[in-house]
């Protein structure tokens, strides 16, 4: 059994924890968290610590789940690496290249697995849309974005990411990652822009962006993503990769909304459009929902400790998307191209 800390009870951190709860692979030792969290009935029996590092050096886990804010996320994972535990962290892996690089050669050195949560990578149905881009043949146009109009304490959210991630860093590191697997080049330039919506948001720091990549092989991807109460709600969801010989696109009923978290996975309906031919609507009726893909990844992270899976090219792809999407958040800041 994988002794297993969970570190952060926000969203994500709450639905990994009921992961680990329910995965008989795992067993929970603790819970960190620095305020009192409010947890679902399941959780309520775990201790709950406010110091990471006091709890990592008392309950010697086999495995930290890391689910806290981003600027976090290295620091813990190499800490936890460093006294003998695996780790899942939550994406972004970092918020510089530079860290990320450093939690990579830490689990080189180590020997210890680091597992990043994709969870679009767990996902049948964009496993499906990958595959069908691919047959379809490069290069490729990416259109893709993710605007939530949220509000109340989704909206807190969001503001505290903000002190650190900007949403096109926190999002579009998942949807960067699929570009890359569907084009398989690397990026050569990226050009982003941003604005900031409200003044609630911390100077420097903006709520809307969008930017540019281009890739080697002549593929281009946009991405879009904004956060907070004055997001439209109309095209907040689009999934679209166009090739010379046709597109497949996500389609969603009229009745989904940004605020509903299964909506950022779900995906409906994929329309299968070839050049010459009539289309094709795929029926994704019957896939997971937001906590069974966290049941999905906490499975694979079992599997990737049990049965020692080589997690390089894993870790590679992760540092490779956000140092894209940390691209994009520069070309914003310096208002000019990123070459990489």
């Amino acid at each position: 059994m994988i002794r297993c800390l969970v570190v952060g009870l926000g969203n994500m951190g709450r639905s990994h924890a009921l992961a680990y709860h329910r995965d008989p692979a795992f067993e929970i030792v603790g819970l960190v968290n620095r305020s009192a969290p409010d947890l679902p009935e399941a959780l309520r029996g775990y201790r709950v610590s406010a110091d990471f590092t006091e709890a990592l050096t008392r309950l010697k886990p086999d495995l930290v789940s890391i689910a806290s804010y981003s600027d976090s996320h290295a620091g813990y994972a190499i800490a936890a690496m460093e006294a003998g535990a695996h780790v899942f962290v939550e994406k972004p892996l970092a918020t510089t290249v530079a860290d990320a690089e450093r939690v990579a050669a830490k689990a080189a050195a180590t020997g210890r697995k680091v597992v990043v949560g994709y969870i679009l990578r767990h996902h049948p149905s964009w496993q499906r849309l990958i595959a069908e881009a691919r047959a379809l043949g490069g290069p490729y146009v990416f259109r893709l974005n993710l605007n939530q109009q949220s509000s109340g304490p989704t909206w807190e959210t969001h503001k505290a990411l903000m002190r650190t991630t900007s949403p096109i860093v926190d999002c579009g590191v998942h949807y960067v990652d699929v570009m890359c697997q569907i084009t398989d080049a690397a990026a050569v330039e990226v050009r982003g822009m941003g604005l900031r919506l409200s003044p609630e948001i911390a100077e420097g720091m903006y709520n809307y962006g969008h930017f540019q990549v281009l890739f080697a092989d002549g593929s281009l991807g946009w991405y879009e993503a904004g956060w907070g109460p004055m997001m439209s709600d109309t095209a907040f969801f689009v999934k679209d990769v166009v090739s010379p010989n046709g597109a497949v696109s996500i389609r969603m009923p009229e009745s989904a909304r940004s605020d509903d978290i299964d909506t950022h996975t779900r995906t409906s309906t994929l329309r299968l459009h070839r050049v010459g031919r009539a289309d094709e609507d795929l029926s994704m009726a019957g896939e997971p929902d937001h906590q069974a893909l966290c049941d999905a990844e906490a499975a694979f992270v079992a599997r990737a400790i049990t049965q020692d899976l080589d997690l390089g090219r894993h870790l590679r792809d992760a540092v490779s998307s956000l140092a894209i999407c940390l691209a994009a958040h520069e070309s914003v800041r310096s208002g000019r191209p990123i070459q990489l």
